[in-house]
């Protein structure tokens, strides 16, 4: 199945995608972590559900205001260098062991908000990612069984504030300004999709322009991998986001340097799941305290 969740009535609600359109299910339906631990009885009671909905209880998801699949977020696993040509494009070497960082719940955002280019850089860079949602809690998951933690994907927009990424050997500053890290906006349950999401056309458009074009089969490490190696330090929960890594093409590697800036608009696109859309707005000024 595939689901969002939108804003409605001021309130956060799980909703039902089908092709262009969603339909919001009512307040007395679970929130999109209720039902990844109700597992299969309850994608069963939504599909029933679905199943009488009227013709009018449908309306076009792209005019539909989103919100990000959980509030308050899970764990924010990243991987870094998991494609290649990304690694070689930067100068970095191909890891051995995947480069793991987290980012926090305030550098994200949901679909078609707008990603906030902060005062204090112009080196605000596009990533286009696969999101994992994890579905079910596990620690020291075996890579064959990993799988099975897997509750569905969404896109991921991982923009980078590149000058303050360099600044340290540790990403976290340019992984985590606020309202820079995009989400959504449709999550595929992982029983519509190849196992692990792999073999899936991933790319990047700025301005309607391809910058990145890929396939989700040049990652190095696969879904199931990340899933096992991650498990082995932490244990996952439900809710919990992995993100996968960025193919070749971001904009620091390009002669000149390719930045998104105020009035620009950045789409993420994976087979299979959707477009991830969001446009790019400067961070309003705020007054020094003293």
């Amino acid at each position: 199945m595939r689901f969002a969740v939108c804003i409605e009535d001021g309130e956060r609600r799980l909703g039902v995608v089908r092709g262009t359109d969603i339909a919001v299910l009512g307040s007395s339906s679970p929130d999109l972590l209720e039902l990844i631990n109700w597992g299969k009885d309850g994608l069963a009671a939504i599909a029933k559900q679905v199943e009488v909905l009227p013709p009018a209880a449908w309306q076009p998801l792209a005019t539909t205001p989103l919100a990000l699949p959980f509030e308050p977020s899970g764990k924010i696993v990243c991987l870094g260098l998991n494609y290649r040509a990304h690694a070689q494009e930067g100068g970095y070497a191909v890891p051995d062991y995947p480069a793991i960082f987290l980012r926090t719940a305030t550098s994200l955002l949901p679909a078609g908000e707008a990603i906030i280019a902060p005062h204090v850089s112009e080196k605000l860079d596009f990533e286009a990612e696969l999101m994992v949602i994890v579905g079910r809690a596990g620690r020291y998951i075996p890579k064959t069984d990993a799988l099975d933690h897997v509750f569905g994907y969404t896109c991921f927009n991982d923009a980078s504030i590149r000058d303050y990424q360099r600044k340290t050997h540790q990403w976290t500053p340019g992984k985590n300004f606020d309202r820079t890290g995009a989400v959504g906006p449709v999550i595929v349950t992982a029983d519509e999709l190849p196992a692990g999401a792999s073999g899936l056309s991933i790319a990047c458009r700025l301005n309607g322009e391809t910058v990145q074009n890929a396939s989700t089969a040049d990652m190095m490490v696969s879904v199931a991998m990340a899933v096992s190696i991650i498990s082995e330090f932490m244990t996952l929960e439900p809710g919990d986001m992995i993100a996968m890594g960025t193919p070749q093409g971001v904009g620091y590697a390009r002669t000149p340097p390719l930045w998104m800036g105020p009035g620009d608009v950045v789409e993420v696109e994976i087979e299979g799941i959707g477009i991830l859309r969001n446009s790019i707005a400067a961070e309003e000024p705020r007054s020094t305290a003293k």
